[in-house]
Protein backbone atom coordinates (compact mmCIF):
# COMPACT_ATOMS: atom_id res chain seq x y z
CA UNK A 1 0.00 0.00 0.00
CA UNK A 2 2.77 2.40 0.83
CA UNK A 3 4.55 1.40 -2.34
CA UNK A 4 1.42 2.22 -4.30
CA UNK A 5 1.21 5.68 -2.78
CA UNK A 6 4.90 6.12 -3.44
CA UNK A 7 4.42 5.25 -7.05
CA UNK A 8 1.55 7.65 -7.27
CA UNK A 9 3.66 10.38 -5.77
CA UNK A 10 6.54 9.67 -8.14
CA UNK A 11 4.14 9.67 -11.05
CA UNK A 12 2.67 12.99 -9.97
CA UNK A 13 6.13 14.43 -9.52
CA UNK A 14 7.18 13.20 -12.92
CA UNK A 15 4.02 14.64 -14.44
CA UNK A 16 4.62 17.98 -12.76
CA UNK A 17 8.22 18.11 -13.99
CA UNK A 18 7.08 17.20 -17.49
CA UNK A 19 4.46 19.99 -17.42
CA UNK A 20 7.07 22.52 -16.28
CA UNK A 21 9.40 21.49 -19.04
CA UNK A 22 6.66 21.69 -21.61
CA UNK A 23 5.62 25.13 -20.45
CA UNK A 24 9.23 26.27 -20.44
CA UNK A 25 9.72 25.09 -23.98
CA UNK A 26 6.54 26.82 -25.04
CA UNK A 27 7.68 30.05 -23.35
CA UNK A 28 11.06 29.81 -25.06
CA UNK A 29 9.32 29.35 -28.40
CA UNK A 30 7.02 32.35 -27.75
CA UNK A 31 10.03 34.44 -26.67
CA UNK A 32 11.87 33.58 -29.82
CA UNK A 33 8.83 34.42 -31.89
CA UNK A 34 8.46 37.72 -30.06
CA UNK A 35 12.12 38.54 -30.67
CA UNK A 36 11.84 37.79 -34.34
CA UNK A 37 8.68 39.96 -34.50
CA UNK A 38 10.39 42.82 -32.62
CA UNK A 39 13.41 42.61 -34.89
CA UNK A 40 11.13 42.71 -37.91
CA UNK A 41 9.18 45.75 -36.52
CA UNK A 42 12.45 47.49 -35.67
CA UNK A 43 13.71 46.93 -39.19
CA UNK A 44 10.47 48.27 -40.66
CA UNK A 45 10.65 51.31 -38.30
CA UNK A 46 14.21 52.03 -39.36
CA UNK A 47 13.19 51.72 -42.96
CA UNK A 48 10.22 54.19 -42.38
CA UNK A 49 12.47 56.59 -40.47
CA UNK A 50 14.93 56.57 -43.35
CA UNK A 51 12.12 57.28 -45.77
CA UNK A 52 10.83 60.13 -43.58
CA UNK A 53 14.33 61.55 -43.23
CA UNK A 54 14.78 61.53 -46.99
CA UNK A 55 11.35 63.16 -47.49
CA UNK A 56 12.23 65.84 -44.92
CA UNK A 57 15.48 66.54 -46.70
CA UNK A 58 13.65 66.80 -49.99
CA UNK A 59 11.03 69.21 -48.45
CA UNK A 60 13.83 71.29 -46.91
CA UNK A 61 15.56 71.55 -50.27
CA UNK A 62 12.25 72.53 -51.90
CA UNK A 63 11.60 75.21 -49.27
CA UNK A 64 15.10 76.58 -49.69
CA UNK A 65 14.68 76.67 -53.46
CA UNK A 66 11.31 78.43 -53.13
CA UNK A 67 12.65 81.00 -50.60
CA UNK A 68 15.63 81.61 -52.87
CA UNK A 69 13.31 82.19 -55.80
CA UNK A 70 11.12 84.60 -53.81
CA UNK A 71 14.16 86.49 -52.55
CA UNK A 72 15.54 86.75 -56.06
CA UNK A 73 12.14 88.04 -57.27
CA UNK A 74 12.05 90.66 -54.44
CA UNK A 75 15.60 91.65 -55.28
CA UNK A 76 14.68 92.10 -58.92
CA UNK A 77 11.62 94.20 -57.89
CA UNK A 78 13.77 96.36 -55.59
CA UNK A 79 16.29 96.86 -58.38
CA UNK A 80 13.49 97.93 -60.73
CA UNK A 81 12.12 100.36 -58.09
CA UNK A 82 15.59 101.77 -57.45
CA UNK A 83 16.12 102.23 -61.15
CA UNK A 84 12.73 104.01 -61.44
CA UNK A 85 13.55 106.33 -58.49
CA UNK A 86 16.99 107.02 -59.93
CA UNK A 87 15.37 107.93 -63.23
CA UNK A 88 12.92 110.31 -61.50
CA UNK A 89 15.74 111.91 -59.53
CA UNK A 90 17.66 112.48 -62.71
CA UNK A 91 14.59 114.11 -64.28
CA UNK A 92 14.15 116.35 -61.22
CA UNK A 93 17.77 117.35 -61.33
CA UNK A 94 17.40 118.27 -64.98
CA UNK A 95 14.22 120.29 -64.17
CA UNK A 96 15.97 122.08 -61.29
CA UNK A 97 18.90 122.87 -63.56
CA UNK A 98 16.54 124.37 -66.13
CA UNK A 99 14.71 126.43 -63.46
CA UNK A 100 18.00 127.63 -62.04
CA UNK A 101 19.04 128.74 -65.49
CA UNK A 102 15.72 130.56 -65.95
CA UNK A 103 16.02 132.25 -62.52
CA UNK A 104 19.50 133.39 -63.34
CA UNK A 105 18.17 134.91 -66.56
CA UNK A 106 15.30 136.60 -64.73
CA UNK A 107 17.62 137.95 -62.08
CA UNK A 108 19.81 139.48 -64.75
CA UNK A 109 16.69 140.95 -66.42
CA UNK A 110 15.48 142.41 -63.08
CA UNK A 111 18.85 143.94 -62.43
CA UNK A 112 18.76 145.59 -65.84
CA UNK A 113 15.19 146.85 -65.17
CA UNK A 114 16.19 148.15 -61.74
CA UNK A 115 19.02 150.04 -63.33
CA UNK A 116 16.67 151.56 -65.90
CA UNK A 117 14.08 152.43 -63.19
CA UNK A 118 16.73 154.14 -61.14
CA UNK A 119 17.71 156.22 -64.13
CA UNK A 120 14.02 157.03 -64.83
CA UNK A 121 13.48 157.95 -61.16
CA UNK A 122 16.36 160.39 -61.31
CA UNK A 123 14.86 161.91 -64.44
CA UNK A 124 11.40 162.16 -62.77
CA UNK A 125 12.87 163.86 -59.72
CA UNK A 126 14.55 166.39 -61.94
CA UNK A 127 11.31 167.00 -63.81
CA UNK A 128 9.36 167.30 -60.53
CA UNK A 129 11.77 169.95 -59.35
CA UNK A 130 11.29 171.78 -62.64
CA UNK A 131 7.48 171.44 -62.36
CA UNK A 132 7.54 172.69 -58.76
CA UNK A 133 9.56 175.72 -59.83
CA UNK A 134 7.13 176.37 -62.70
CA UNK A 135 4.13 175.90 -60.35
CA UNK A 136 5.53 178.37 -57.83
CA UNK A 137 6.26 180.86 -60.60
CA UNK A 138 2.78 180.34 -62.07
CA UNK A 139 1.10 180.80 -58.67
CA UNK A 140 3.05 184.02 -58.09
CA UNK A 141 2.06 185.18 -61.55
CA UNK A 142 -1.63 184.29 -60.92
CA UNK A 143 -1.59 186.08 -57.55
CA UNK A 144 -0.19 189.18 -59.27
CA UNK A 145 -2.86 189.03 -61.99
CA UNK A 146 -5.75 188.24 -59.59
CA UNK A 147 -4.70 190.68 -56.94
CA UNK A 148 -5.37 188.15 -54.07
CA UNK A 149 -3.18 185.66 -52.25
CA UNK A 150 -3.45 181.89 -52.56
CA UNK A 151 -4.90 181.62 -49.01
CA UNK A 152 -7.68 184.05 -49.86
CA UNK A 153 -8.38 182.13 -53.07
CA UNK A 154 -8.55 178.89 -51.05
CA UNK A 155 -11.04 180.44 -48.63
CA UNK A 156 -13.22 181.65 -51.50
CA UNK A 157 -13.10 178.23 -53.16
CA UNK A 158 -13.87 176.47 -49.87
CA UNK A 159 -16.82 178.79 -49.28
CA UNK A 160 -18.13 178.05 -52.77
CA UNK A 161 -17.63 174.31 -52.25
CA UNK A 162 -19.33 174.46 -48.86
CA UNK A 163 -22.34 176.24 -50.37
CA UNK A 164 -22.51 173.76 -53.22
CA UNK A 165 -22.11 170.86 -50.79
CA UNK A 166 -24.96 172.16 -48.62
CA UNK A 167 -27.13 172.54 -51.68
CA UNK A 168 -26.26 169.07 -52.96
CA UNK A 169 -26.69 167.51 -49.52
CA UNK A 170 -30.14 169.09 -49.17
CA UNK A 171 -31.06 167.72 -52.58
CA UNK A 172 -29.73 164.28 -51.66
CA UNK A 173 -31.56 164.37 -48.31
CA UNK A 174 -34.81 165.22 -50.06
CA UNK A 175 -34.30 162.51 -52.67
CA UNK A 176 -33.38 159.85 -50.11
CA UNK A 177 -36.26 160.78 -47.80
CA UNK A 178 -38.69 160.81 -50.73
CA UNK A 179 -37.56 157.36 -51.82
CA UNK A 180 -37.67 156.02 -48.27
CA UNK A 181 -41.03 157.63 -47.67
CA UNK A 182 -42.47 156.10 -50.83
CA UNK A 183 -41.59 152.58 -49.75
CA UNK A 184 -41.99 153.02 -45.97
CA UNK A 185 -45.26 154.95 -46.16
CA UNK A 186 -46.72 152.39 -48.53
CA UNK A 187 -45.83 149.50 -46.24
CA UNK A 188 -46.90 151.39 -43.12
CA UNK A 189 -50.22 152.33 -44.71
CA UNK A 190 -50.83 148.71 -45.65
CA UNK A 191 -50.11 147.52 -42.10
CA UNK A 192 -52.17 150.28 -40.46
CA UNK A 193 -55.05 149.81 -42.89
CA UNK A 194 -55.03 146.08 -42.25
CA UNK A 195 -54.98 146.66 -38.48
CA UNK A 196 -57.90 149.10 -38.66
CA UNK A 197 -59.90 146.76 -40.89
CA UNK A 198 -59.35 143.79 -38.60
CA UNK A 199 -60.23 145.66 -35.42
CA UNK A 200 -63.47 147.56 -34.92
CA UNK A 201 -63.42 149.70 -31.77
CA UNK A 202 -66.24 151.45 -29.95
CA UNK A 203 -66.92 155.16 -30.39
CA UNK A 204 -66.58 157.39 -27.37
CA UNK A 205 -69.88 157.84 -25.62
CA UNK A 206 -69.30 158.59 -21.94
CA UNK A 207 -68.60 161.87 -20.20
CA UNK A 208 -65.80 162.65 -17.80
CA UNK A 209 -68.29 164.04 -15.25
CA UNK A 210 -70.41 161.72 -13.09
CA UNK A 211 -74.04 162.80 -12.70
CA UNK A 212 -76.49 161.06 -10.35
CA UNK A 213 -80.20 161.53 -11.22
CA UNK A 214 -82.63 162.28 -8.40
CA UNK A 215 -86.28 161.21 -8.17
CA UNK A 216 -87.19 164.77 -7.16
CA UNK A 217 -85.61 168.01 -6.01
CA UNK A 218 -86.78 167.25 -2.44
CA UNK A 219 -84.06 164.57 -2.30
CA UNK A 220 -81.40 167.31 -2.45
CA UNK A 221 -82.36 168.47 1.04
CA UNK A 222 -82.16 164.97 2.45
CA UNK A 223 -78.72 164.50 0.85
CA UNK A 224 -77.51 167.76 2.41
CA UNK A 225 -79.02 166.84 5.79
CA UNK A 226 -79.47 168.95 8.88
CA UNK A 227 -76.79 171.66 8.86
CA UNK A 228 -75.06 169.76 6.02
CA UNK A 229 -74.05 166.75 8.10
CA UNK A 230 -75.06 164.17 5.47
CA UNK A 231 -73.18 165.77 2.58
CA UNK A 232 -70.12 166.26 4.81
CA UNK A 233 -70.29 162.60 5.81
CA UNK A 234 -70.50 161.52 2.16
CA UNK A 235 -67.56 163.73 1.14
CA UNK A 236 -65.46 162.57 4.11
CA UNK A 237 -66.15 158.87 3.43
CA UNK A 238 -65.55 159.00 -0.32
CA UNK A 239 -63.02 161.83 -0.68
CA UNK A 240 -65.18 163.30 -3.46
CA UNK A 241 -66.97 166.65 -3.71
CA UNK A 242 -70.73 166.75 -4.25
CA UNK A 243 -72.04 169.70 -6.25
CA UNK A 244 -75.69 170.41 -5.56
CA UNK A 245 -76.83 173.42 -7.58
CA UNK A 246 -79.85 174.52 -9.56
CA UNK A 247 -79.56 171.60 -11.97
CA UNK A 248 -83.02 170.00 -11.81
CA UNK A 249 -83.19 166.50 -10.33
CA UNK A 250 -79.42 165.87 -10.53
CA UNK A 251 -76.33 165.86 -8.32
CA UNK A 252 -72.84 166.29 -9.83
CA UNK A 253 -69.94 164.25 -8.40
CA UNK A 254 -66.55 165.93 -8.83
CA UNK A 255 -63.09 164.46 -8.07
CA UNK A 256 -59.77 163.66 -9.66
CA UNK A 257 -59.76 160.04 -8.54
CA UNK A 258 -62.06 158.09 -10.91
CA UNK A 259 -62.31 155.08 -8.58
CA UNK A 260 -63.44 157.20 -5.65
CA UNK A 261 -65.84 159.00 -7.94
CA UNK A 262 -67.35 155.64 -8.94
CA UNK A 263 -67.63 154.60 -5.26
CA UNK A 264 -69.39 157.88 -4.50
CA UNK A 265 -71.78 157.42 -7.45
CA UNK A 266 -72.77 153.88 -6.40
CA UNK A 267 -73.12 154.87 -2.75
CA UNK A 268 -75.28 157.89 -3.55
CA UNK A 269 -77.55 155.90 -5.85
CA UNK A 270 -78.08 153.25 -3.15
CA UNK A 271 -78.72 155.83 -0.46
CA UNK A 272 -81.29 157.51 -2.71
CA UNK A 273 -82.95 154.16 -3.45
CA UNK A 274 -82.92 153.09 0.21
CA UNK A 275 -84.10 156.46 1.49
CA UNK A 276 -82.24 156.15 4.81
CA UNK A 277 -79.62 158.88 4.65
CA UNK A 278 -77.67 159.53 7.86
CA UNK A 279 -73.92 159.42 8.73
CA UNK A 280 -73.88 155.84 10.09
CA UNK A 281 -75.76 154.50 7.07
CA UNK A 282 -73.54 156.51 4.72
CA UNK A 283 -70.35 154.91 6.13
CA UNK A 284 -71.87 151.43 5.84
CA UNK A 285 -73.01 151.95 2.23
CA UNK A 286 -69.68 153.52 1.18
CA UNK A 287 -67.73 150.57 2.64
CA UNK A 288 -69.84 148.05 0.74
CA UNK A 289 -69.61 150.10 -2.47
CA UNK A 290 -65.82 150.31 -2.13
CA UNK A 291 -65.63 146.50 -1.79
CA UNK A 292 -67.83 146.05 -4.85
CA UNK A 293 -65.72 148.50 -6.88
CA UNK A 294 -62.54 146.67 -5.85
CA UNK A 295 -64.06 143.38 -7.00
CA UNK A 296 -65.22 145.04 -10.20
CA UNK A 297 -61.70 146.43 -10.79
CA UNK A 298 -60.12 143.01 -10.33
CA UNK A 299 -62.69 141.34 -12.58
CA UNK A 300 -62.27 144.03 -15.24
CA UNK A 301 -58.49 143.57 -15.20
CA UNK A 302 -58.76 139.78 -15.40
CA UNK A 303 -61.34 140.01 -18.18
CA UNK A 304 -59.10 142.40 -20.14
CA UNK A 305 -56.09 140.07 -19.88
CA UNK A 306 -58.31 137.13 -20.87
CA UNK A 307 -59.76 138.98 -23.88
CA UNK A 308 -56.32 140.04 -25.08
CA UNK A 309 -54.79 136.62 -24.42
CA UNK A 310 -52.00 137.80 -22.11
CA UNK A 311 -51.17 135.66 -19.07
CA UNK A 312 -48.72 135.64 -16.16
CA UNK A 313 -49.29 139.29 -15.20
CA UNK A 314 -48.72 140.30 -11.57
CA UNK A 315 -51.97 140.69 -9.57
CA UNK A 316 -51.14 144.31 -8.70
CA UNK A 317 -50.77 145.17 -12.39
CA UNK A 318 -54.11 143.45 -13.07
CA UNK A 319 -55.68 145.79 -10.48
CA UNK A 320 -54.10 148.78 -12.22
CA UNK A 321 -55.53 147.60 -15.55
CA UNK A 322 -58.96 147.28 -13.93
CA UNK A 323 -58.73 150.82 -12.49
CA UNK A 324 -58.47 152.12 -16.06
CA UNK A 325 -62.12 151.15 -16.46
CA UNK A 326 -63.01 154.33 -14.55
CA UNK A 327 -60.42 156.56 -16.28
CA UNK A 328 -61.11 158.56 -19.45
CA UNK A 329 -58.83 160.58 -21.74
CA UNK A 330 -60.49 163.13 -24.05
CA UNK A 331 -63.72 161.21 -23.41
CA UNK A 332 -62.18 157.86 -24.44
CA UNK A 333 -62.29 155.06 -21.87
CA UNK A 334 -58.67 154.20 -21.12
CA UNK A 335 -59.32 150.49 -20.50
CA UNK A 336 -61.05 150.10 -23.86
CA UNK A 337 -58.27 152.16 -25.42
CA UNK A 338 -55.62 149.85 -23.87
CA UNK A 339 -57.39 146.74 -25.13
CA UNK A 340 -57.69 148.31 -28.57
CA UNK A 341 -53.97 149.20 -28.59
CA UNK A 342 -53.14 145.63 -27.54
CA UNK A 343 -55.09 144.17 -30.45
CA UNK A 344 -53.61 146.68 -32.90
CA UNK A 345 -50.09 145.87 -31.64
CA UNK A 346 -50.74 142.15 -32.04
CA UNK A 347 -52.06 142.57 -35.59
CA UNK A 348 -49.15 144.74 -36.70
CA UNK A 349 -46.62 142.53 -34.91
CA UNK A 350 -47.93 139.51 -36.81
CA UNK A 351 -47.51 141.40 -40.07
CA UNK A 352 -43.94 142.40 -39.14
CA UNK A 353 -43.01 138.91 -37.92
CA UNK A 354 -42.16 139.82 -34.31
CA UNK A 355 -43.38 138.41 -30.97
CA UNK A 356 -47.19 138.83 -30.99
CA UNK A 357 -47.66 137.94 -27.29
CA UNK A 358 -45.07 140.48 -26.20
CA UNK A 359 -46.57 143.16 -28.45
CA UNK A 360 -50.07 142.58 -27.00
CA UNK A 361 -48.63 142.68 -23.47
CA UNK A 362 -46.92 146.03 -24.09
CA UNK A 363 -50.03 147.44 -25.75
CA UNK A 364 -52.29 146.44 -22.86
CA UNK A 365 -49.94 147.86 -20.20
CA UNK A 366 -48.84 151.03 -22.00
CA UNK A 367 -51.25 153.34 -20.06
CA UNK A 368 -51.25 151.72 -16.59
CA UNK A 369 -49.55 154.87 -15.30
CA UNK A 370 -52.85 156.72 -15.84
CA UNK A 371 -54.39 154.59 -13.08
CA UNK A 372 -52.24 156.37 -10.47
CA UNK A 373 -51.01 159.54 -12.23
CA UNK A 374 -53.24 161.65 -9.95
CA UNK A 375 -51.37 160.20 -6.94
CA UNK A 376 -47.77 160.11 -8.27
CA UNK A 377 -46.04 163.03 -9.93
CA UNK A 378 -44.59 162.62 -13.40
CA UNK A 379 -45.55 161.49 -16.88
CA UNK A 380 -47.93 158.55 -16.96
CA UNK A 381 -45.53 156.78 -19.37
CA UNK A 382 -42.64 156.96 -16.90
CA UNK A 383 -44.92 156.05 -13.98
CA UNK A 384 -46.22 153.02 -15.89
CA UNK A 385 -42.68 151.92 -16.83
CA UNK A 386 -41.56 152.13 -13.20
CA UNK A 387 -44.55 150.09 -12.05
CA UNK A 388 -43.96 147.48 -14.76
CA UNK A 389 -40.29 147.23 -13.77
CA UNK A 390 -41.26 146.91 -10.10
CA UNK A 391 -43.61 144.00 -10.77
CA UNK A 392 -41.21 141.99 -12.95
CA UNK A 393 -42.04 142.88 -16.54
CA UNK A 394 -39.34 142.33 -19.19
CA UNK A 395 -36.95 145.21 -20.11
CA UNK A 396 -38.39 145.40 -23.64
CA UNK A 397 -41.94 145.90 -22.33
CA UNK A 398 -40.72 148.45 -19.76
CA UNK A 399 -38.90 150.41 -22.47
CA UNK A 400 -41.97 150.33 -24.74
CA UNK A 401 -44.10 151.79 -21.92
CA UNK A 402 -41.59 154.55 -21.18
CA UNK A 403 -41.06 155.46 -24.85
CA UNK A 404 -44.62 155.54 -26.17
CA UNK A 405 -44.79 159.32 -25.58
CA UNK A 406 -41.09 160.04 -26.32
CA UNK A 407 -40.14 160.29 -22.62
CA UNK A 408 -37.41 157.92 -23.74
CA UNK A 409 -36.04 157.61 -27.25
CA UNK A 410 -37.58 154.50 -28.87
CA UNK A 411 -34.78 151.96 -29.31
CA UNK A 412 -36.74 148.82 -30.29
CA UNK A 413 -39.31 147.85 -32.90
CA UNK A 414 -41.73 147.04 -30.07
CA UNK A 415 -41.53 150.62 -28.72
CA UNK A 416 -42.26 152.10 -32.15
CA UNK A 417 -45.09 149.61 -32.61
CA UNK A 418 -46.75 150.68 -29.33
CA UNK A 419 -46.36 154.34 -30.38
CA UNK A 420 -48.07 153.66 -33.70
CA UNK A 421 -50.91 151.63 -32.16
CA UNK A 422 -51.48 154.25 -29.45
CA UNK A 423 -51.64 157.05 -32.03
CA UNK A 424 -53.90 154.97 -34.27
CA UNK A 425 -56.32 154.19 -31.46
CA UNK A 426 -56.46 157.79 -30.22
CA UNK A 427 -56.57 159.48 -33.63
CA UNK A 428 -59.18 157.41 -35.41
CA UNK A 429 -62.50 159.21 -36.06
CA UNK A 430 -64.89 158.97 -33.13
CA UNK A 431 -62.29 157.76 -30.66
CA UNK A 432 -61.86 161.00 -28.70
CA UNK A 433 -63.41 164.40 -28.22
CA UNK A 434 -61.78 167.57 -27.06
CA UNK A 435 -62.88 170.64 -25.13
CA UNK A 436 -63.36 173.75 -27.20
CA UNK A 437 -60.81 175.82 -25.24
CA UNK A 438 -58.12 173.15 -25.56
CA UNK A 439 -58.87 172.69 -29.24
CA UNK A 440 -58.63 176.42 -30.01
CA UNK A 441 -55.40 176.77 -28.02
CA UNK A 442 -53.84 173.87 -29.91
CA UNK A 443 -54.68 175.49 -33.24
CA UNK A 444 -53.22 178.81 -32.07
CA UNK A 445 -50.01 177.09 -30.91
CA UNK A 446 -49.63 175.37 -34.26
CA UNK A 447 -50.00 178.63 -36.17
CA UNK A 448 -47.61 180.38 -33.77
CA UNK A 449 -44.93 177.75 -34.31
CA UNK A 450 -45.38 177.86 -38.08
CA UNK A 451 -44.98 181.66 -38.29
CA UNK A 452 -41.93 181.70 -36.00
CA UNK A 453 -39.56 180.76 -38.82
CA UNK A 454 -37.88 183.22 -41.16
CA UNK A 455 -39.33 183.45 -44.66
CA UNK A 456 -42.86 182.38 -43.60
CA UNK A 457 -45.58 184.75 -44.78
CA UNK A 458 -48.61 183.01 -43.24
CA UNK A 459 -49.63 179.77 -41.54
CA UNK A 460 -53.02 178.02 -41.25
CA UNK A 461 -54.04 175.07 -39.09
CA UNK A 462 -56.63 172.92 -40.91
CA UNK A 463 -58.36 169.55 -40.63
CA UNK A 464 -59.02 169.95 -36.89
CA UNK A 465 -55.36 170.54 -36.20
CA UNK A 466 -54.17 167.45 -38.07
CA UNK A 467 -52.39 169.57 -40.71
CA UNK A 468 -50.80 173.00 -40.97
CA UNK A 469 -50.08 174.82 -44.22
CA UNK A 470 -47.07 177.11 -44.12
CA UNK A 471 -46.87 179.74 -46.89
CA UNK A 472 -43.31 180.94 -47.60
CA UNK A 473 -41.82 183.72 -49.70
CA UNK A 474 -40.37 182.43 -52.94
CA UNK A 475 -37.60 185.04 -52.77
CA UNK A 476 -36.42 184.08 -49.26
CA UNK A 477 -36.92 180.29 -49.37
CA UNK A 478 -35.80 177.99 -52.20
CA UNK A 479 -37.35 174.64 -53.10
CA UNK A 480 -34.64 172.75 -51.25
CA UNK A 481 -34.89 175.06 -48.22
CA UNK A 482 -38.65 174.50 -48.14
CA UNK A 483 -38.03 170.82 -47.53
CA UNK A 484 -35.64 171.62 -44.68
CA UNK A 485 -38.14 174.13 -43.25
CA UNK A 486 -40.89 171.49 -43.14
CA UNK A 487 -38.61 169.23 -41.11
CA UNK A 488 -37.67 172.05 -38.72
CA UNK A 489 -41.34 172.99 -38.16
CA UNK A 490 -42.24 169.35 -37.47
CA UNK A 491 -39.38 168.99 -34.97
CA UNK A 492 -40.42 172.16 -33.13
CA UNK A 493 -44.04 170.95 -32.91
CA UNK A 494 -42.82 167.63 -31.45
CA UNK A 495 -40.65 169.42 -28.91
CA UNK A 496 -43.20 172.03 -27.70
CA UNK A 497 -46.64 170.43 -28.00
CA UNK A 498 -48.57 167.43 -26.74
CA UNK A 499 -51.19 166.04 -29.10
CA UNK A 500 -52.81 162.75 -30.09
CA UNK A 501 -51.87 161.14 -33.41
CA UNK A 502 -49.71 163.01 -35.89
CA UNK A 503 -49.70 166.43 -37.57
CA UNK A 504 -48.86 166.95 -41.23
CA UNK A 505 -46.65 169.95 -42.04
CA UNK A 506 -47.23 171.21 -45.58
CA UNK A 507 -44.85 173.98 -46.78
CA UNK A 508 -46.11 175.80 -49.88
CA UNK A 509 -43.79 177.92 -52.03
CA UNK A 510 -45.25 179.75 -55.04
CA UNK A 511 -43.39 181.65 -57.75
CA UNK A 512 -45.36 184.15 -59.84
CA UNK A 513 -44.17 186.03 -62.93
CA UNK A 514 -46.28 189.17 -63.65
CA UNK A 515 -45.92 191.44 -66.64
CA UNK A 516 -48.19 194.03 -68.22
CA UNK A 517 -48.80 194.47 -71.94
CA UNK A 518 -49.10 198.13 -72.89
Amino acid sequence: MEIAWLQVGVALLAGALGGVLVRRRLAENELATARRSAEQILAEANKDAEILRKEAEIQKKDALLQAKAEWEEEAREMRRELQSQEKRLLQREELIDRKTTQLDGREESLERRETRLGEQEEQIRGREAEVEQLRVAQRERLEQLAGISSDEAKQQIMAMMESEARHESAKWIKQIEDEARESADKKAQEILALAVQRYAGDFVAESAVSVVPLPSDEMKGRIIGREGRNIRAIEAATGIDLIIDDTPEAVIISGFNPVRREVARISLERLITDGRIHPARIEEVVTKAAQEVDNSIREAGEQATFDVGVHGIHPEIIKLIGRLKYRTSYGQNVLQHSIEVAFLCGIMAAELGINVKQAKRAGLLHDIGKAVDHEIEGSHAVIGANLARKFGESPKVVHALAAHHEDEKPATVLAVLVQAADALSGARPGARREMLETYVKRLQDLERIGTSFQGVTSCYAIQAGREIRVMVSSEDVSDVQAHVLAKDVAQKIEAEMTYPGQIKVNVIRETRAVEYAK
